[in-house]
C-alpha cells in the first residue's frame, strides 16, 4: 500500500515539529537532570548577582523608567518600520523616497528633541540610605 502524497508531505513538517520541540525541551530536562541541587534556609531568599539583598522588593520606580522604555519601544518600532522602506528603496520613485525617509526621519528627530527638552533623559538620583 502507497503513503498519498499528502500525508508524505505532512510527515517531513512532522519530523520538523518533533525535531523543534526536542530542541526546545533538550536542555530544560538536561539542565534538570545535570543541575545541582540545594535545600536549606537560603534557598527561598531572593538571589540579586550574589549581593545581599537590601529592603523590600515593593518599591515605586519613578516614572522617568517607564518614560524612557517607550522612548525606546517607539524607536525600535519605527527603526523596524525603516528595514523594508530601505529595501524597496530606489525602485521607481527615488526622490519620493528619499523626501519620505527625510520627513519620517525628521518626525523622529523631533521627538527626540522634545524628551530632551522636557528632561527625560536628566537622571536625577534619589539617596537611599540602607
Amino acid at each position: 500500500m502507497e503513503i498519498p502524497q499528502a500525508l508524505s508531505d505532512f510527515s517531513f513538517v512532522l519530523v520538523f515539529l518533533i525535531g523543534a520541540a526536542l530542541f526546545a525541551l533538550g536542555p530544560i530536562i538536561l539542565a534538570h537532570l545535570i543541575a545541582p541541587r540545594s535545600y536549606g534556609a537560603a534557598r527561598g531568599d531572593t538571589y540579586e548577582c550574589g549581593m545581599a539583598v537590601i529592603g523590600s522588593a515593593w518599591i515605586q520606580v519613578a516614572v522617568i523608567y517607564y518614560l524612557f522604555a517607550l522612548l525606546f519601544l517607539a524607536f525600535d518600532v519605527d527603526v523596524l518600520f525603516l528595514f523594508p522602506v530601505l529595501l524597496a528603496y530606489g525602485k521607481g520613485y527615488a526622490w519620493r523616497d528619499f523626501v519620505e525617509i527625510t520627513i519620517f526621519i525628521g518626525i523622529l528627530s523631533l521627538v527626540l528633541v522634545y524628551a530632551w527638552r522636557r528632561g527625560v533623559f536628566s537622571w536625577k538620583r534619589k539617596q537611599v540610605t540602607p
